[in-house]
């Protein structure tokens, strides 16, 4: 039997069986990974935040479509882990937003829904790369609209797109060189085509083998995400000297007269400033602008209702009462909550007690764990946001994994948040020494970005399968040396490897080396690396911490 109309409780049951779907092949995902380092990535990011999607959907199943899509939007927020669990997320976020007003949607809105998720999904990646889920993703959806214009069996529109995504998931290796080396497909795209398959077998009325039970995820926070093109503008560029903050409560009789679109909205703000934030519900909106003439900004606030949690400073002075720069540790501070917000708080990810204690020692307040085994959630990261209690907030992700979550957090968070897109633990904590209490958030965004470059960062872990990558052939269980994202040296023994991965990132300019000992290194394997660089660089100077991460026998952070 045809299904022509698609409604809500229908909808739901897709959602359940993709990520049930999904969470069954999650470590098959994350075999297709190109490194061969031990981390969940890719599949175990997509099954957290997809199942957190579908508990949210679970939660809120009616016959409407359009608030179940707003559910799913929503749950997939605030679960997006990894880079691939936030374009998952974004993917979901523009299906949801075209057909939230739709109690139910033909194959054509199905169609054109996909597409605004793709739409969404390439404008919150700032470097769109092809050959990965984007692309399997844009392709599929160009095929369902295609479809659509013949089909009105909804069946028939999901076949097409299935079997598109497929094409383009073989597709994946030929535009993406390292794919093809290594002799994989894109792991998301793979992630994505395990979600579609679970969405047609629930239109066919068939289930399919092997999917769990969702988890339980706990209670989760819902918010609306609005990238902004805005938020990462240099000091030298930002014209507009008055951090402006405030929220409007709509009011009917004033929304009679100038209907609100938050996209109008936003356009017309742009125009009096930058570093422009929009976040809106359907009782208020809020607006973090940069600008020269708050008072027009406010005013025109007002045409839409009252102002409330109005907040205007003077960016171009210092503050000048600021807290002391020495303080300590979240776990204390919970203790006696402060009353007043504190001026700063910063908040990092770290895996390892050694490394935290670290990084909380030269001033961070609230230490998240996380990192290669496993990627911390928008949600885990907004958590931790609130907890320091700060005006401005200064994120440290240190994992290129985990930026993308830590600016969807930054974007649905009330505070000033900002991240500085640090990859490694050396580059968090060059940094963090980067920090100035007594400059304002933009200085201090240009000084702690500029930082990261000042440090590079090598390491050392084992392979968990056999590969071919970068010209190395590796053998499970091989040690692999790591310089800036790039495996560089491998070999059965740990110590040869560590001591040729130094003398690969070492050169005349170095200054410092500290090494950060991990749970699989012994105090003899410190000993021997640090009488290797007294005996073959004797101007460098060595410093040694017990990071006690796991995974990683040793990071290195060269100066």
């Amino acid at each position: 039997m045809a299904i022509k109309v698609l409604d809500g409780i229908r909808f739901a049951e897709m959602v359940i069986q993709g990520a049930n779907h999904l969470s069954a092949n999650a470590k098959m995902v994350d075999a297709l990974n190109v490194f061969p380092v031990p981390d969940g990535d890719t599949g175990t990011n997509m099954n957290l935040s997809m199942t957190s999607g579908a508990k949210e959907v679970k939660n809120n199943v009616q016959q409407h479509i359009g608030k179940v899509g707003i559910a799913l939007s929503k749950g997939l927020l605030m679960g997006a882990r990894g880079n691939s669990g936030v374009i998952l997320s974004q993917l979901f976020r523009g299906f949801s937003k075209h057909i939230e007003q739709k109690p139910s949607v033909t194959t054509a809105e199905f169609a054109f829904a996909l597409e605004s998720g793709v739409e969404t999904a390439y404008k919150a990646v700032m470097k769109p790369v092809e050959g990965t889920i984007l692309t399997v993703a844009k392709d599929s959806a160009r095929k369902a609209v295609q479809a659509a214009k013949k089909e009105t069996d909804l069946v028939a529109v999901m076949e097409a797109v299935l079997k598109e995504a497929k094409a383009s998931l073989k597709r994946t290796p030929d535009l993406l060189p390292v794919l093809k080396e290594v002799g994989v497909v894109d792991s998301g795209g793979q992630g994505l085509v395990l979600v579609y398959e679970g969405f047609l077998a629930e239109l066919k009325g068939e289930k399919l083998s092997d999917s769990p039970s969702l988890p339980n995820m706990g209670d989760l926070v819902s918010a609306e995400h609005h990238k902004n093109v805005h938020s990462h503008i240099n000091t030298e560029d930002i014209k507009f000297g008055y951090c402006t903050e405030f929220m409007v409560k709509f009011e009917a009789g004033k929304l009679k007269k100038s209907p609100f679109s938050e996209d109008t909205f936003r356009q017309d703000l742009s125009q009096y400033g930058d570093s422009l934030l929009v976040i809106a519900d359907e009782e208020l909106v809020k607006v973090h602008i940069h600008s020269e003439r708050p008072g027009d900004v406010l005013s025109y606030g007002q045409k839409y209702g009252s102002l409330i949690n109005m907040k205007v400073e003077n960016m171009r002075q210092q503050h000048s009462n600021l807290l002391e720069t020495n303080l300590k540790p979240l776990a204390s501070e919970q203790a006696s909550t402060p009353k007043e917000k504190r001026e700063y708080g910063i908040v990092t990810v770290s895996m390892g007690k050694g490394i935290a204690e670290l990084f909380r020692s030269i001033g961070a307040h609230a230490v998240i764990e996380g990192g290669q085994t496993m990627n911390p959630s928008t949600e885990d990261i907004v958590k931790a946001v609130k907890e320091v209690n700060a005006k401005k907030v200064i994120i440290l992700p240190n994992n290129k994994n985990i930026i993308m979550a830590a600016e969807q957090a930054a974007d649905v968070s009330d505070e000033e948040v900002i991240v500085i897109a640090s990859k490694t633990v050396p580059q968090g904590m060059s940094a963090l020494l980067a920090f100035n209490p007594g400059a304002d958030l933009s200085e201090n965004q240009q000084a702690m970005s500029e930082a990261l470059g000042a440090v590079k960062t090598g390491q050392i872990t084992y392979a968990v399968r056999d590969t071919s990558i970068d010209g190395l052939t590796i053998a499970k269980g091989d040690f692999m040396g790591i310089a800036e994202g790039k495996i560089v040296v491998k070999d059965q023994d740990k110590i040869k490897s560590a001591k040729e991965l130094l003398t690969n990132l070492i050169n005349e300019d170095t200054e410092i080396l500290t090494i950060l000992k991990g749970e699989d290194a012994s105090e003899d394997d410190v000993k021997t690396l640090v009488s290797f660089i007294e005996e073959t660089y004797d101007d460098i100077e060595v410093e040694v911490h017990n990071g006690e991460q796991p995974l990683y026998a040793f990071i290195f952070a060269i100066e």
